[in-house]
């Protein structure tokens, strides 16, 4: 398939932005969507790019040039550019494309993204790999009834089941990378491997698991992508057979991909919404992500640390697919992370705990996945404002990889929260006269003022802690009010003290 056979699909009123006979010739390997503002990491050669142009900002002069530079190190066949989120391509962008020698095709708001990769992946694996050898392992009529079902729109549980049932393969399942199941086939038979396991970067067999096929391209991040599984009995003799299958789901996995990026770019919006400070109408931006319009909503936020920004919001709705509830999970202008959930913050909470094992086998190096949610509230601007604020600061804090306010009932746990510059500063600023004094003796004041707030202020019981005698006690208390210059009899200066105390930096 070339550039120029976009302009020639039926109903779906495809444009040229610009490009040359010349550009319009190259051919298509595959397609992306992304609305990042720097993608080239995640792009191949020949691709067909898909953009919202979410990442455009009209202020910004140099974005169009930026994303165009990015396009052509990647040396993608084109770009296509969608029309409903700011009603036209810019002139801008046209003239960075020129620019960089990239075509640039405009899809109007009428066309979903999902139609334009339904019909491009439909020509590249249903009519181009018919001549492929283990396409040709499934039977034409077969591979014809099979396409016809994709063609209507069927999901992938009903064409895996035709599948099965026309070619005999056994124990066939779809996974994403993620490792959330998407079709199996049977049931009780599972056979796709934990998700830390599938590499999602080839064919591959594992022990007691069968093999593992990737379906379609494996797209930008280690969660988004599917696999077709076949158990121990499917190898051998069906794997080209699986191999031709993989081939032909391929549309499926376009178009949920397609999906998944509105649904992000939805998201988005209504998180940019949110984002701002003044009066904000959000019964069309929630009615985008299929949100209730009256709530209750729960607020997640979370981040991948080393990794890019929007993984964390693919990672964000693999761990909440399962709850099956509204929700919508995406990234703001300012690239925060975050999810609105119309189920309990406590079962929210739950289903994260449960999730990211798996999730965080897929991330490598340093790389760590984190959440924190907030408390349920209203579908407003002002309390979802503060949810997400409260989401974010348990996220900042969270003792754990998966944070809740409800874990917020204790002075430690809201200290935690605290960047920790502040933290430690505020515990040198009220305690530094006590560790220069035990720097220079034998007998720990810090120490002593720990026991002593740790048995409520209760001489007797300080003593017997330490093995001293109850006038030294009194000694010391007198000695570390002398040289904080608070009085441990009040009961704001020991608040004061046992906050400091609880700052004090890792490891000391």
């Amino acid at each position: 398939m070339i550039v120029g056979d976009l302009l020639h699909l039926d109903d779906l009123d495809i444009r040229l932005a610009w490009g040359t006979p010349e550009l319009l010739a190259r051919q298509i390997t595959g397609v992306t969507s992304t609305d990042l503002q720097d993608p080239a990491r995640y792009l191949q050669p020949g691709e067909l790019v898909l953009t919202g142009l979410v990442w455009w900002q009209p202020e910004d002069g140099s974005a169009a040039l930026r994303f165009a530079t990015a396009l052509r190190s990647a040396r993608v066949a084109a770009l296509m550019a969608g029309e409903g989120t700011h009603g036209a391509v810019p002139s801008g962008l046209a003239e960075a494309c020129r620019t960089h020698g990239i075509p640039l095709l405009a899809v109007p708001a009428g066309t979903s993204f999902r139609a334009v990769t339904d019909r491009v992946y439909l020509r590249l694996w249903g009519g181009l790999q018919a001549g492929v050898q283990d396409a040709a392992a499934i039977p034409e009529a077969a591979r014809r009834e099979l396409a016809g079902l994709i063609d209507s729109g069927a999901r992938a549980a009903e064409v895996l089941a035709h599948a099965v049932s026309r070619l005999g393969v056994p124990e066939c399942s779809v996974s994403t990378t993620g490792g959330r199941v998407i079709a199996e086939l049977p049931p009780a038979a599972a056979s796709a491997p934990p998700a830390g396991r599938a590499t999602g970067t080839g064919a591959g067999t594992n022990p007691g698991t069968g093999t593992a096929l990737p379906v379609g391209p494996q797209e930008n991040s280690p969660f988004d992508g599917w696999l077709l599984h076949g158990g121990p009995a499917a190898e051998g003799s069906a794997t080209p057979m699986l191999r031709g299958l993989a081939d032909l789901l391929a549309p499926l996995a376009a178009r949920a991909h397609a999906e998944a990026a509105a649904r992000r770019q939805a998201a988005g919006r209504l998180l940019g919404l949110l984002a701002g400070d003044g009066p904000a109408d959000l019964a069309e931006a929630l009615a985008a992500c299929g949100l209730p319009a009256e709530g209750p909503l729960v607020t997640v936020a979370a981040r991948i640390d080393g990794g890019p920004d929007d993984w964390a919001a693919h990672a964000l709705a693999e761990a909440l697919h399962p709850l099956g509830v509204p929700f919508a999970a995406g990234t703001d202008p300012a690239g925060r992370t975050a999810a609105l959930v119309a189920a309990p913050a406590a079962r929210v909470a739950e289903r994260l705990r449960r999730a990211r094992p798996a999730l965080q086998a897929r991330l490598s190096g340093r790389r760590s996945l984190r959440a924190g949610v907030g408390p349920a509230s209203a579908a407003a601007a002002g309390p979802l404002r503060a949810a997400l604020v409260q989401a974010r600061y348990v996220l900042a804090g969270a003792a754990g990889p998966v944070g809740s306010t409800a874990e917020l009932d204790s002075l430690a746990g809201l200290l935690r929260g605290i960047p920790p510059e502040v933290t430690a500063a505020f515990h040198t600023r009220l305690l530094a006269p006590l560790a220069t004094h035990d720097r220079e003796n034998a007998v720990s004041l810090l120490g002593t003022l720990t026991v002593f707030l740790d048995h409520d202020g209760s001489w007797a019981r300080t003593a017997e802690s330490l093995h001293i005698h109850v006038n030294t006690v009194h000694y010391r208390i007198r000695r570390i009010e002398e040289l904080t210059g608070r009085n441990l009899a009040r009961l704001q200066d020991r608040l004061d003290l046992r906050a400091a105390l609880l700052c004090a930096p890792a490891g000391r």
